[in-house]
């Protein structure tokens, strides 16, 4: 969603990561509390001290947020839903989930996990500064924790707005979906009440802005614009869903797929297969067996000079399990991980054997005229 991940640890079985953008979001916690919050709130200390109070309130808030997020994902495991991992970013934290639940009371208690995790932890922390203002600990240092528990509360708050895909909006989905038995209608009217919130949001930056906060409007104004655009990408994501759901891989595949024998040499991949076809990524095939994939990055880590004989099947990736599936896989779970590691290209194997390709463009044209379709 904005730009590269990467892995940190994981927790309960859960791959947990970092968009490059948590970085930012990190810096900008840590300076405003040194130089904002924390001065105001407790003035004359050394300055060493104010940046080492911003630094705990910043992993304090990276803890509460992982916290919400786990909670999400333990609920969503224990109904036997797929959860690909954690990952922090710029506005937060998304689990990763594969699939729509199957019922409203499994999307209730998995969106309502989450605020309640919050809540829990506002009290947890508020306990825990009380306790140590008790016990005679420096009030500043009392007061990052008191800080920790406002912000749980404020994100168990926001996290409830009833409008989709916030955990408020969750549970007035799952809400409207008992009442009417449609998921369909019951996310549509709860993605429009998150694009109107993220509209209000945006309102509400332009006008701090112009009133002269300009930190503070421009983070409502960037909040309602990723509110807005998530709500509407909620709603798109489960009419796809919807619209490959029962369908597998060998619809969609292209069988017979273009295929490069493992000692062409380099030279000739380039003229023959990337220049005429124009894939990212083709099979490497050595009697009809899959060997691996190749594409233009495995071309360039060769010197010119030594194109002619060096072969494919010398430098090309290892066909993982990244890179090929099953023609009677889900065609919705192909797409997820095809959208998830930002690939264009599948190949559909049986064993060892190539008997495919499934391109992302195919997915998507068959959606767009499905789409197309139901408008009229």
């Amino acid at each position: 969603m904005f730009g590269e991940s990467f892995s940190l640890f994981r927790v309960l079985g859960f791959e947990i990561r970092a968009n490059v953008s948590w970085l930012f979001l990190a810096l900008l916690i840590t300076w405003s509390l040194a130089e904002g919050l924390f001065p105001y709130a407790y003035p004359e200390l050394a300055p060493l001290t104010y940046w080492l109070m911003g630094l705990a309130g910043m992993l304090g808030l990276f803890f509460s947020l992982l916290f919400h997020e786990l909670s999400h994902s333990v609920v969503a495991r224990s109904y036997g839903l797929r959860v690909r991992g954690i990952t922090l970013f710029l506005f937060g934290g998304m689990a990763e989930m594969v699939g729509e639940p199957k019922e409203p009371r499994v999307e209730f208690w998995m969106a309502i996990a989450g605020p309640i995790a919050s809540l829990f932890l506002a009290v947890a922390f508020y306990l825990l500064g009380a306790g140590m203002h008790a016990a005679g600990v420096p009030e500043h240092l009392a007061g990052v924790v008191y800080y920790l528990g406002f912000i749980n509360f404020l994100l168990a708050v926001f996290n409830m707005v009833p409008g989709f895909p916030l955990d408020g909006g969750r549970v007035l989905r799952a809400a409207l979906w008992h009442l009417k038995g449609d998921l369909r209608w019951a996310t549509r009217w709860a993605s429009r009440m998150g694009q109107g919130f993220g509209l209000l949001l945006v309102a509400l930056g332009v006008v701090s802005f112009v009133a002269g906060n300009f930190i503070g409007g421009m983070w409502w104004f960037l909040i309602g614009l990723f509110v807005h655009a998530a709500a509407g990408m909620g709603y798109r994501q489960l009419l796809m869903q919807q619209a490959l759901a029962g369908r597998s891989v060998r619809r969609f595949m292209t069988a017979n797929p273009v295929t490069v024998p493992a000692e062409t040499s380099i030279r000739d991949f380039v003229e023959d297969y990337v220049y005429h076809h124009a894939f990212d990524l083709f099979p490497v095939e050595r009697d009809g067996r899959l060997v691996g994939h190749a594409g233009l990055r495995e071309a360039r880590q060769v010197a010119r000079g030594d194109w002619d004989h060096t072969r494919i099947g010398e430098v090309c990736r290892e066909a993982g399990e990244g890179a090929t599936v099953s023609a009677d896989e889900d065609a919705n779970e192909a797409l997820e991980r095809m959208q998830g590691q930002r690939a264009s290209r599948l190949i559909v194997t049986d064993g060892d054997r190539i008997v495919g390709i499934l391109a992302l463009k195919d997915l998507l044209h068959f959606l767009q005229v499905r789409s197309e379709l139901e408008k009229g």
